[in-house]
Formats: structure tokens, sequence, C-alpha cells
């Protein structure tokens, strides 16, 4: 475990490769830290009633990782003491495959629990990164991911 004090954003980036977890938690703890709350998004094999092979993410990435930092640190700001390290992956990704790790870490849960979840809910708002669906029928389509769920997709041929 770290013997690091720094708080605040310790890393942020949109990725290429498989995202390594473990590494995202080690870089979060320290000696301070007493929760650690790890949010994942995975690629689901359904969506919309509609079964689901895989996703295509793409991203404008030089504004996408600077709005990614900006929103873990507007996080971090608004929370004192909290840690976060956070990595977004972009390309094609199989089913059950990790698009979006954050870690947030704080002495306290509420703290870790509140600033993963503020994390993500202003992710999917802000930052551009765009998917694509892929349909076991050959069919693909973009999905927002701003849009609630039970409004359809529109589709692609």
């Amino acid at each position: 475990m770290s013997s690091r004090t720094e708080t605040g954003v310790l890393h942020a980036a949109i990725v290429t490769a498989p995202i390594d977890v473990g590494h995202l938690i080690t870089r979060a703890q320290a000696s301070g830290v007493g929760a650690l709350s790890v949010f994942l998004g995975t690629v689901r094999d359904l969506n919309e009633g509609r079964p689901v092979t895989g996703m295509d993410y793409e991203a404008y990435e030089s504004m996408a990782a600077s709005e990614l930092a900006a929103v873990a640190r507007e996080v971090c700001e608004a929370s004192p003491g909290l840690r976060v390290t956070i990595e977004h992956r972009i390309g094609t990704l199989a089913v059950g495959e990790v698009s979006v790790a954050i870690v947030a870490a704080h002495a306290h849960r509420g703290p870790a629990l509140d600033g993963a979840r503020a994390i993500i809910e202003s992710l999917k708002q802000r930052v551009p990164i765009w998917k694509r669906e892929h349909y076991v029928d050959g069919e693909r389509a973009w999905v927002d991911p701003t849009r609630s769920s039970g409004h359809p997709a529109p589709r692609e041929h």
C-alpha cells in the first residue's frame, strides 16, 4: 500500500488496451484510505431486448481525455480527500469486457461511493465517447449514452 498523501485525480486516461483494474486500485490506495469504491462498466449481452455480441467505442481522444480528467477533478474538488483513478477504453470490445473503470478512494465509504457515482454520471453526459452496438442479427447501431433506457436506438444496416 502506498504512503502517498496526495489527493485528487491520480490518473485519468483514454486507453486502447484492456483495463488493469488491479493497477488502478493500487494507484488509489494510501495509508489514510479506509474505503475504495470500484465502478466497472462492462459490455452486456442484451440491450433493449436485442442480443448484443460486442461494442465499438470511439472518441476524439485528446478532447475525451481532457474532459475525463476535468470531470474527475471537479468531483475531487467537491469532496476533499478523495483520490481517483479512471480509465475509459476505446476500440472494439466483446461482451463482458470492461469499458470504463473508476476507483474512488477516501478515508470514509460515503465520499468514496458518492465520488464514483458522480464521476460515471457526469462522464456519460460530458465526455465525447460514442458507442456502437453489434447485434446478433448483424446490424450495428449507435447508442446515445445520455439517453435513458427504454428509447430505441437508431438502426444501421
